[in-house]
C-alpha cells in the first residue's frame, strides 16, 4: 500500500493552508493510500535542534523524534502544505527539516565530508503546496523562486534523488476569492491523481 506523509505548518486552523491540506488529505485517502498527517502547530512540534542532536550530527545521532523519522523513511509520497513567509519556510517547518531530516535518517555523511549519501530510497513523490502573499512575477522574475530551488536542490535531491518534486505555489493568496480557491483545490486533486499514476508501488 502507498504510504503518504502529510506535513502542515500554519497556526490558524481555519487558514487557507488548512483548507488546502484538507483537500490533499481527502484526495490521498480517496486513492486508497495509507495517510499519516502531522500538523506541526497543534502537536507543539519543537523546531529547535537540541544540543544532543547537534553533538551527534557527525557522531552517533540520538534516538530523538523516532516516530517522525520512521514516518519519513517509510513514505512513498510526501506532501508539504505551508505558507511562504519572507520567501522561506515557516520556522516550525524549517525546524522539522533540521531535526527529522537528520544524519542516519535522511542521509549519511560521505568519507571526507563530500556529497551527502542519500537514505530516502522509498520516497518517490514530493508535492509542495504553498501560499504566498507576493504576486507571481516577484517570485519568478525578481527572486527566481528561492524556496522551490532550496527544496529541490538542497533538500530533496541530496536525500531522495529518485523522488520527483511537484511545486504548487498559489500567489497573491490574501486576495484569493472562492472561485480561485475552488480552482486551486481542483488543481491539487489533479496533482494527487497524477502522482498515483506515476507511482511504482502497488496499492
Amino acid at each position: 500500500m502507498t504510504r503518504c506523509l502529510i506535513i502542515t505548518a500554519h497556526p490558524l486552523p481555519r487558514s487557507l493552508t488548512a483548507r488546502l491540506a484538507a483537500t490533499v488529505e481527502s484526495e490521498a485517502r480517496a486513492q486508497g493510500w495509507q495517510v499519516t498527517r502531522r500538523d506541526l502547530y497543534p502537536q507543539d512540534f519543537d523546531p529547535c535542534l537540541t544540543a544532543e542532536e547537534r553533538a551527534g550530527y557527525y557522531a552517533t545521532p540520538p534516538n530523538t523524534l523516532a516516530e517522525d523519522k520512521q514516518d519519513l523513511t517509510t513514505a512513498d509520497v510526501l506532501i508539504l502544505v505551508f505558507p511562504t513567509w519572507w520567501f522561506g519556510f515557516p520556522a516550525i517547518m524549517k525546524g522539522w527539516f533540521d531535526r527529522v531530516w537528520a544524519p542516519g535518517t535522511a542521509f549519511d555523511h560521505s568519507p571526507g565530508y563530500g556529497p551527502m549519501l542519500p537514505r530516502l530510497d522509498v520516497l518517490q513523490e514530493v508535492l509542495a503546496v504553498t501560499t504566498m502573499g507576493a504576486p507571481a512575477w516577484v517570485d519568478w522574475l525578481v527572486l527566481r523562486q528561492p524556496l522551490k530551488r532550496t527544496l529541490r536542490f538542497a533538500i530533496v535531491k541530496p536525500c531522495a534523488p529518485k523522488a520527483r518534486l511537484t511545486w504548487r505555489a498559489f500567489h497573491s493568496a490574501e486576495a484569493m476569492d472562492e472561485p480561485r480557491i475552488l480552482q486551486a483545490e481542483a488543481t491539487l486533486t489533479a496533482d494527487i491523481r497524477r502522482l498515483k499514476r506515476r507511482l511504482t508501488c502497488p496499492d
